[in-house]
């Protein structure tokens, strides 16, 4: 069956820096799309990165861009998301995203596929 298995998030102060990963098995990870998605308490889930599945290709929320870093190691079936810069908004349950039809850059959690468990991040001031 498909796993996608988060990990790397934590506590961190602002300003600093965590790597998640999110492992996948149970699927062609090659041929997929990924997403990074975040949910932090009583807000709804908001896409942060996606990464293409042949050209490498990346997209992010503006609120993201120029701190973030999606990439992906098909050789590991692994998506990573490098964050740096962070900030206490920042502070959500990342969560990884497949989307195994390839229909182009996806920005809505209801594209994906399959999804992780979640890693929880926080940031403080």
């Amino acid at each position: 069956q498909v796993q996608l298995v988060e990990s790397g998030g934590g506590w961190v102060q602002a300003g600093g820096s965590l790597r998640l990963s999110c492992a996948a098995s149970g699927l062609t990870f090659s041929r997929c799309n990924m997403g990074w998605f975040r949910q932090a308490p009583g807000k709804a889930r908001e896409f942060v990165a996606f990464i293409n599945w042949s050209t490498g290709s990346t997209y992010y929320a503006d609120s993201v861009k120029g701190r973030f870093t999606i990439s992906r190691d098909n050789a590991k079936n692994t998506v990573y998301l490098q964050m740096n810069s962070l900030k206490p908004e920042d502070t959500a349950v990342y969560y990884c995203a497949a989307d195994l039809r390839n229909r182009g850059i996806q920005i809505m959690p209801v594209m994906y596929d399959y999804w992780g468990q979640g890693t929880q991040v926080t940031v403080s001031s």
